[in-house]
């Protein structure tokens, strides 16, 4: 879990996710780890603990550059800031849940659409961030997060997939132990790095006479947890940094979670729901020419239902539905819109999720998106279909055009993917290329210069092995 030099995270470097695996026992502040494939070591993560059981932790989560996390809403992933880059669009990054062995056939995965890091994180305190992801896990439990001191004292719980030892590799399985609080103060007192803990912003855990016990590179992001008097398991930390891993008078630090509860809570709103409120997954960016009618899907989770539905920034001619969320209609004016749809459950809690439309003029022939996701079963070799109509626009296609494919898959190199032009003509775009790296973000120069433009055009996925799985998340086809 930790990573460069606090010393120079101090001098402004920031700490972008994969690029800070210290070195051997290095002084290694934030616990990032650097990207690669997933790991095949056998049972062995955090050090001096012990394999966690399947469902022991029912929230954890794995993030593909590296570092941990905890479902804190269905779509949104809490993490370290030092893990991610700055806030904005990003899909680059896949999040692993369900399982304790990241090679389980049964976990779950989803890429992330939107990362958000604390506002003034520079390597000093503020080390937390969400990453929303492009649509919800509704079957994922979440963690709470604390919001008092109530569980500063006796044990914590830490958990995840980081290295044994400083300097190591990733591993495989899932791995637990349990260090002992210590105060600001104490921790303060181990000097160096240590002298400028940042009171209230972090929090100090770890055998401090005998080391032993610690999280390590590659488990950063993950959470450090204690039960309530319910017997919940709370948040208190995220894992930050510390020097080497498991020293004595060397612990662990942690991002303390109660003291940016409220911050954690008003950016989860803002990315479209926090915790017991509403999650809205819209239907992605959208391009679409003058007279063409549409028809969007938008859905809510959480909360109570039933919704009702709002919508700012639709174009001219169109509607959304107030009891289904679906927007229909018939866009009467070009331009670019930012649509933002809102659902209120039964409680007035609500949720949002926005997205840009491009309204093409007619004979335009933009590019245009499918954002819907489509599920790619596994060893299927009839494959799934994904289509954009084009409508509107005279002439054959470019010998240049561009088809942008983003598929969500573990293993890439199980898949076939082609373009269906409206005639039946068919053009391979990948063929079980890549081996075991994950997902397809790509733009294909294709020449279809000898297809007419309108019609319905499809982008086929196959999967021509068993095991791995995924979906087809969105494609652009610029003609």
């Amino acid at each position: 879990m930790r990573n460069s030099l606090r010393t120079a995270l101090r001098a402004g470097a920031t700490a972008l996710a994969g690029a800070m695996l210290a070195l051997g026992a290095a002084a290694v502040p934030a616990h990032a780890a650097p990207t690669g494939p997933d790991p095949v070591e056998g049972p062995n993560p955090v050090v001096g603990g012990t394999p966690a059981a399947q469902g022991e932790f029912p929230w954890i989560v794995r993030l593909s550059m590296g570092c941990g996390g905890a479902m804190y809403t269905p779509s949104l992933v809490l993490t370290a800031a030092h893990c991610v880059g700055a806030t904005g669009n990003n899909t680059s990054i896949t999040a692993t849940w369900g399982v304790i062995d990241l090679q389980d056939p049964a976990r779950t995965t989803r890429t992330s659409n939107y990362v958000y890091r604390a506002p003034g994180y520079n390597g000093t305190g503020k080390d937390w961030a969400l990453v929303r992801l492009s649509s919800p896990i509704t079957t994922a439990p979440l963690l709470k997060i604390a919001t008092d001191t109530s569980l500063h004292s006796g044990d914590f719980d830490v958990m995840g997939w980081g290295a044994t030892a400083s300097g190591g590799g990733q591993q495989r399985y899932l791995r637990k132990a349990k260090v002992p609080f210590i105060t600001d103060t104490q921790c303060q007192s181990a000097g160096g790095d240590y002298s400028g803990l940042v009171f209230n912003e972090e929090i100090c855990a770890g055998n401090w006479a005998s080391g032993g016990v610690d999280t390590c590179q590659g488990d950063s992001g993950g959470p450090m947890v204690k039960k309530n008097a319910a017997n919940e398991w709370i948040q208190v930390g995220i894992v930050s940094w510390g020097i080497g891993c498991a020293q004595a008078q060397k612990p662990g630090v942690y991002s303390e979670v109660r003291y940016f509860s409220t911050d954690i809570y008003n950016a989860a709103v803002s990315l479209g729901g926090a915790p017991g409120g509403v999650s809205v997954t819209g239907p992605g960016n959208q391009s679409t020419v003058v007279g063409n009618a549409v028809t969007l899907n938008n859905s809510a989770s959480g909360g109570t239902s039933p919704y009702s539905w709002s919508a700012s920034g639709l174009p001219a001619g169109t509607s959304i539905n107030s009891s289904t969320g679906q927007i229909t209609g018939t866009p009467s004016a070009a331009g670019t819109y930012t649509v933002t749809v809102t659902a209120t459950d039964s409680a007035s809690k609500t949720g949002t999720a926005s997205f840009t439309w491009t309204v093409n003029p007619v004979g335009s022939c933009a590019a245009a998106t499918n954002g819907t996701d489509v599920s790619i079963p596994d060893n299927n070799t009839t494959g799934v279909y994904s289509n954009i109509t084009i409508s509107g626009c005279t002439g054959n296609a470019s010998s240049t055009s561009k088809v942008e494919v983003h598929i969500v898959h573990t293993y890439k190199g199980d898949l076939i993917v082609d373009l269906v032009a409206p005639d039946g003509s068919v053009y391979n775009l990948h063929n079980r290329s890549g081996g075991s790296t994950d997902n397809i973000d790509t733009i294909y120069t294709v020449n279809v210069s000898s297809e007419v433009k309108n019609g319905t055009w499809r982008l086929r996925a196959r999967d021509a092995a068993s095991v791995d799985t995924g979906y087809i998340n969105s494609w652009t086809l610029t003609l």
